[in-house]
């Protein structure tokens, strides 16, 4: 997704956040720090790699974009690289103003301009704005009069990114294309990251659509289907398994075609779609009927959408094809359940 083999950077400008219900302050660099070749790799690591999937983000406001606040300062720096220290301060007290609740954690702001990054197989420039907020303690070795001992050490664990944001100079128009993650608040109260400072939403693109389609295709078959008394287990599994190969056989999601080649039974299929409409008007995400599936957002959603039967504490059945293999029975003398698998080998 992004390509980083021609990236460059060569300053990184650091703040030091406080937590504004504290009174706690911010701490601003005089100067910015000229990176030295030795940790290039090590904060391209540390700043790139949480950034594994294409959950594309735009800037957004409830009135107009050009009235939030980070888009205007994105906007600025593009046009002027030279002015991003500047800019990192106006940056900085908007986070400040953000962090106004007890749960927010004082950190270190980052901002860097990075060159020549490939996303979506375009060259563009894009700003980083990053956040650490927990450290981790280390134990460091060091020599003692020819011998060695241990001391504790605190500092950033590279492969834990706190808050990130990556904007793209592309898309200005609508917002511009924008990657972000808060591995820590995942509460409402506390997503300030997203909601309060960055002021962002999801893109409605086509790896939206087929992860939104696949996510309402799951609660539909585990919260829905159950309620039917004739559907046992195996069968409500065969129905999640039919959802996650029809996304995976097929390159265009077409409504019709989905809800036959799933459900298939009439009654089911005018379930779901009663199902998918008040989904969407709950939730908002309305995906329309038609649109091109996402092979790597199938590939991540598969991950929770198995076919398991859990048997009390004791056994789990994953059902990998043919659920016409596996029978439900009941034992009257014994008043259990139990399945019935039919296979030809052992592996």
């Amino acid at each position: 997704m992004i390509y980083l083999d021609d990236i460059n950077f060569n300053e990184i400008i650091i703040h030091k956040i406080g937590n504004k219900y504290e009174n706690e302050g911010i701490q601003f660099s005089k100067t910015p720090f000229h990176i030295k070749d030795d940790i290039t790799d090590l904060l391209i690591h540390y700043f790139f790699t949480p950034f594994k999937h294409r959950e594309f983000y735009h800037f957004t406001h409830s009135d107009d974009i050009k009235f939030n606040e980070i888009y205007n300062y994105a906007l600025n720096i593009f046009e002027d690289p030279t002015s991003i220290f500047n800019y990192s301060q106006k940056i900085a007290k908007l986070l400040y103003e953000a962090s106004n609740n007890a749960n927010i954690k004082k950190g270190e702001l980052y901002l860097v301009y990075f060159k020549d990054c490939i996303i979506e197989g375009e060259m563009v420039d894009a700003i980083g704005i990053f956040k650490s907020e927990n450290k981790d303690t280390y134990l460091k070795i060091y020599a003692d009069s020819g011998s060695f001992g241990l001391e504790p050490d605190f500092g950033i664990n590279i492969n834990k990114l706190d808050k990130g944001c990556l904007i793209f100079n592309t898309l200005k128009e609508s917002g511009y294309l924008v990657l972000a993650i808060d591995n820590l608040n995942k509460n409402k109260e506390a997503m300030y990251w997203m909601n309060e400072f960055l002021n962002i939403k999801r893109k409605k693109d086509e790896y939206y659509k087929t992860e939104v389609a696949m996510k309402i295709s799951k609660s539909f078959i585990e919260e829905i289907i159950p309620e039917n008394p004739e559907i046992t287990k195996s069968d409500q599994a065969e129905y999640l398994r039919n959802s996650v190969n029809y996304f995976k056989d097929n390159e265009n999601f077409n409504s019709y075609k989905f809800e036959n080649e799933v459900f298939k039974s009439p009654e089911l299929i005018e379930s779901f779609r009663e199902f998918t409409t008040a989904y969407e008007k709950d939730s908002g995400d309305k995906i329309g009927s038609n649109f091109e599936i996402a092979n790597d957002a199938v590939k991540r959603k598969m991950k929770d959408m198995k076919s398991t039967i859990q048997l009390d504490k004791n056994f789990k059945i994953s059902i990998l094809n043919n659920s016409e293999l596996i029978k439900k029975g009941y034992d009257r003398m014994l008043k259990m359940h139990y399945y019935t698998l039919y296979y030809k080998e052992e592996r």
